[in-house]
């Protein structure tokens, strides 16, 4: 059967680092969304405005190309250099750090991504509340593949996220086998219920979407911050609440071995506007305190 097929060129104004860049989209190894097969290029799939489409990015040393498949893919193609950072300034970035400076040097392609699409990062952030990340993981494989469809175009085993109405009618039983406790499952279902006006945020300036977003009952600072990153590429959109973040900020930088939100928001004060961007710079650094105690424990609901 014959698939709409469209490809774009476009040459970016700097350096372009396409994993740096779309990496934060993936949701772990065999996300059925996602793929960076080892060739350089970056594949994913959306669910548009206009229809399911798969989206293939690879570089040359000159320009990026972009191959399109399905009914969404010339709403993809238009977007394309807000995905790969054009609406990015990172000269607005000051290093205040050796650390940060250093980081920010090594990675100039580094580039924050602006997908304009809200629930695709909304629901597998809701997935990953308040459990491991192979947890939230599992559970977005399991959905996409019993609920997804097939995605369009030649990448085998690739999937397209459910539509809303789809999400809104998965059973209890089937989140449960995935992994997915009811406090989760019953803010998606929320989320989904209010689609257009998730979606609509995307236009929305990121502290009142942020707003519209925490509106709904079940979404929270951690998780608007870690969607806004995503559809915005909002570079203060720093994420609090996170078991893990706090201590790695203040490792790195200082050396303590435990830091709160309070003490990662007074580390990263200096950055104020551009928060999100210099984590992920201290993020890249790898450096990450020895482990004193025994690592959190999954709690795997499915096998209760």
């Amino acid at each position: 059967m014959l698939q709409d097929v469209r490809t774009r060129r476009w040459t970016p104004e700097g350096p372009l680092d396409l994993a740096l860049t779309l990496g934060p989209l993936g949701r772990g190894p065999g996300d059925p969304a996602f793929r960076m097969p080892g060739d350089g290029s970056v594949w994913r799939t959306s669910r548009t405005p206009e229809g399911p489409a798969t989206l293939r990015i690879a570089t040359s040393p000159a320009e990026v190309e972009a191959t399109a498949w399905g009914p969404g893919g010339a709403w993809l193609l238009e977007r394309l250099p807000q995905l790969l950072g054009s609406y990015d300034d990172p000269t607005q970035f000051t290093p205040r750090h050796r650390l940060v400076h250093e980081m920010a040097r090594r990675n100039p392609g580094l580039r924050l991504t602006r997908t304009g699409l809200v629930l695709e990062s909304l629901i597998p952030s809701i997935l990953e509340q308040r459990v491991t990340s192979d947890e939230a993981y599992r559970a977005w494989r399991l959905l996409l593949h019993r609920y997804g469809e097939p995605a369009p175009g030649p990448m085998p085993g690739l999937r397209v996220m459910p539509a809303p109405r789809t999400w809104a009618l998965i059973p209890s039983w089937e989140w449960h086998r995935a992994g997915v406790d009811g406090k989760r499952s019953a803010a998606i279902l929320r989320a989904v219920r209010a689609a257009r006006r998730m979606e609509e945020t995307a236009l929305m300036p990121p502290a009142r979407a942020a707003e519209r977003l925490q509106a709904i009952p079940g979404i929270g600072p951690w998780t608007a911050a870690e969607t806004l990153q995503r559809t915005h590429g909002a570079p203060d959109a720093i994420t609090v609440g996170d078991l893990h973040l706090p201590n790695v900020i203040g490792y790195a930088l200082t050396g303590a071995h435990r830091t709160d939100d309070a003490g990662m928001l007074e580390l990263l004060a200096p950055y104020a506007g551009q928060r999100h961007r210099a984590a992920r710079l201290i993020l890249l650094a790898g450096r990450r305190a020895p482990r004193r105690g025994p690592r959190f424990s999954p709690n795997d609901i499915s096998l209760i």
